[in-house]
């Protein structure tokens, strides 16, 4: 069953340059199955909600499939899955992502919060820097721009209608956010790791760049954090 329904997963992700193509969600898989032999999850919806978490993504599909899961119904359906776990994850997929957290809406299950750390994970790290420059990139942004500083606390509407103007500030806008957004213990243990690459990486980019304004900037975020 899983097998199937990777297969299809793979079919409609397979192009995807942005960050969010099969290779993300085989990561997301594995992470989550991690995840959940620590947390005693449910390994078969743990994994069908990684596998389709981002088959109906509006920024890749658009506000309608994302809104009526239509591609995570089909695939489900082609797939023969039982209806009463489709009811299940599909619950949650509606729950999954950054601009839902902006919203206040969270996971509701164990399974649902366990994929949802494995995601949020995938943003971090070296793999993170990675993605978040495929993304920028493909919606043709520069990866930094000196002149132009990130937006504070971004709302869910401006996150969903404004693209970032650059790698970097979506580095603030959205990356460095994920690690407070963790709903397990084996989540927030994976984020902080993986949150002091991004760290590390920003402060020597700035440095090499003598953007020392921005390397203040960074100081000053990583305070204000601390006081939180």
């Amino acid at each position: 069953m899983l097998e199937k329904v990777q297969k299809e997963v793979e079919k409609l992700l397979g192009n995807d340059n942005s960050g969010h193509g099969i290779d993300h969600i085989n990561r997301v898989l594995k992470l989550s199955l991690k995840f959940a032999s620590k947390e005693q999850g449910n390994k078969n919806i743990v994994s069908l909600i990684a596998l389709l978490h981002d088959v109906d993504d509006y920024k890749l599909f658009g506000l309608d499939d994302s809104k009526d899961l239509t591609n995570a119904k089909r695939i489900m359906n082609n797939c023969n899955i039982d209806e009463s776990i489709q009811e299940t994850i599909i619950s949650e997929l509606g729950k999954i992502g950054y601009s839902k957290r902006l919203k206040g809406i969270y996971p509701e299950t164990l399974e649902g919060k366990i994929v949802s750390d494995a995601d949020m994970c995938d943003g971090l790290g070296a793999t993170g820097i990675l993605r978040t420059y495929a993304y920028t990139i493909s919606h043709g942004r520069p990866f930094f721009d000196r002149t132009t500083f990130p937006i504070e606390n971004i709302d869910a509407e401006t996150y969903m209608n404004k693209y970032s103007s650059s790698s970097i500030n979506h580095f603030f806008e959205k990356i460095l956010r994920l690690k407070d957004l963790m709903l397990t213990e084996p989540g927030k243990e994976e984020a902080l790791n993986r949150y002091q690459i991004v760290i590390d990486f920003l402060y020597h980019f700035f440095l090499e760049e003598n953007a020392y304004e921005w390397v203040e900037y960074l100081d000053n975020y990583q305070k204000r954090k601390s006081h939180k």
